[in-house]
């Protein structure tokens, strides 16, 4: 799902720096990795070059974002050993707050991630379940 919105969203342009926010990221494995993973799929797709990356990590303050920038040094060295040295810088920030109110200027990012809201799911949308 993540790789078609990508595809569909940036076929026609895609960015030099691509500002993504992940909302609600909490302390664990962020998805970004797969997000990033898409972009470059899609670029492969699209003969391009990957962009730079922005990342925001979003969540409220009481968050421990200490655990996921001590995880940062190994995700940037996974990045360079799968993707090359010649893969666009990607830039990680930590954002406090809550996304129930105003985090970014208008315009400001390119995509939005949140996973927040399926922990509170009963059950698998059959739009989901059709493509698993």
């Amino acid at each position: 799902m993540v790789v078609d919105s990508i595809v569909n969203l940036y076929s026609p342009t895609l960015p030099q720096c691509l500002r993504i926010a992940d909302l609600g990221c909490s302390s664990g494995p962020t998805p970004f990795s797969d997000i990033i993973d898409a972009v470059e799929e899609t670029c492969r797709r699209l003969n391009r070059r990957a962009p730079e990356f922005q990342i925001f990590l979003n969540d409220l303050p009481s968050n421990d974002f200490n655990t996921i920038f001590k995880f940062l040094p190994a995700f940037y060295e996974k990045l360079k050993k799968e993707k090359g040295e010649e893969f666009g810088p990607c830039l990680v920030t930590g954002l406090p707050g809550s996304f129930y109110e105003r985090l970014f200027p208008s315009n400001s990012l390119d995509f939005i991630h949140s996973s927040y809201s399926l922990h509170w799911l009963s059950q698998l949308l059959a739009s989901l379940r059709e493509q698993i």
